[in-house]
């Protein structure tokens, strides 16, 4: 194999972040794009030099000319669109949410394991150099045990917000658009959590505005999360041990994070971390890239166990604060 060709399903904000960064990867090409919008398709493929443009996902996975691709439409969407993918034997890349809940997540991952193709969930923060280094500080025990992570992410939606972020049907609410990213940190750092509270402040289609969770671990550690489309927050993270702590700033979740590492009253700290031109989404778009290349079907970073993990708590969540979609 050359170069991975990649094909991009769906041509949204993301998406077009996405290809932008593919750029920046040595070994792939993009070499496809599908969406149900042909002349959205024609655009994205020209701004991002494309040389195949489909009308259709389906003529989009049929696609011979394409090795992996990154599905990039609404979570409501993602297990119809990557079942599509595996079972036309292409490798997937897909955002997250995964899909809506842990019996669609199974579906997809026993696909994949039975017709052996690869599939990852599309966490790219775990890829980011700052991420990296955030762990390798907490890994080398410089903070001591963790025994607490504060962690948001809100935006205001506007008085009229867009429809998919309140509407069931695509898993609408904000504990899944962004509420994932703290939960996410949360279970990466500590584990499974052994207990779970959580309110939240509904929209009239009965999925969350706003919430506020709680997460007990059974080291005894505490996790305190919240995600909002009612007001913005510093989107920032506070990972605590019991010798010091660690700061990411300037939205946690993203390339643009900045870390602060703090061992005492006067000892404060700035992490300098390497930073790369492009949006961020090159280091995951680099590893899945190796990961074909060398052959594998699952991503040694971010595992099955990992997505299984992370939509298991964010139904236990939703459990909590009633939260229904007509996926469950």
């Amino acid at each position: 194999m050359q170069k991975v060709r990649w094909g991009i399903l769906g041509c949204g904000k993301i998406a077009n972040k996405f290809a932008a960064d593919l750029r920046l990867v040595e070994n792939a090409t993009l070499a496809a794009v599908g969406a149900r919008d042909g002349e959205r398709a024609r655009t994205f493929a020209s701004t991002h030099g494309a040389s195949l443009i489909f009308d259709s996902y389906e003529a989009l996975v049929a696609c011979p000319d394409v090795d992996v691709i990154y599905v990039a439409t609404p979570h409501g969407f993602h297990h119809d669109h990557v079942l599509l993918c595996l079972r036309h034997g292409k490798a997937v890349l897909c955002e997250k949410a995964l899909a809506l809940n842990l019996p669609q997540v199974k579906e997809m991952i026993n696909e994949s394991i039975k017709l052996n193709v690869f599939l990852k969930e599309a966490f790219w923060t775990k890829f980011l150099p700052q991420y990296q280094k955030m762990l390798s500080i907490v890994s080398e025990g410089t903070i001591g045990e963790i025994r607490m992570i504060h962690a948001d992410f809100g935006f205001y939606g506007g008085e009229v917000p867009a429809q998919r972020l309140y509407d069931p049907l695509l898993g609408g609410g904000s504990l899944l658009d962004i509420g994932i990213y703290p939960v996410f940190l949360a279970v990466s750092l500590l584990g499974r959590p052994s207990d779970i509270n959580a309110i939240m402040e509904p929209y009239e289609t009965g999925v969350d505005k706003q919430i506020a969770i709680n997460l007990k671990f059974e080291s005894g550690a505490l996790a305190v999360l919240s995600s909002s489309f009612e007001v913005e927050t510093p989107v920032s993270a506070t990972i605590m041990g019991t010798r010091g702590y660690i700061k990411m700033k300037n939205r946690f979740h993203n390339a643009t994070c900045e870390l602060e590492l703090v061992l005492g009253r006067d000892n404060h700290q700035i992490i300098e971390v390497h930073r790369e031109a492009g949006y961020g989404y090159q280091f995951e778009a680099r590893h899945v890239t190796e990961c074909l290349r060398d052959g594998l079907k699952e991503s040694p970073v971010m595992r099955f166990n990992d997505s299984l993990l992370l939509m298991e708590t964010l139904d236990r969540i939703r459990e909590r604060c009633g939260i229904r979609y007509p996926a469950d």
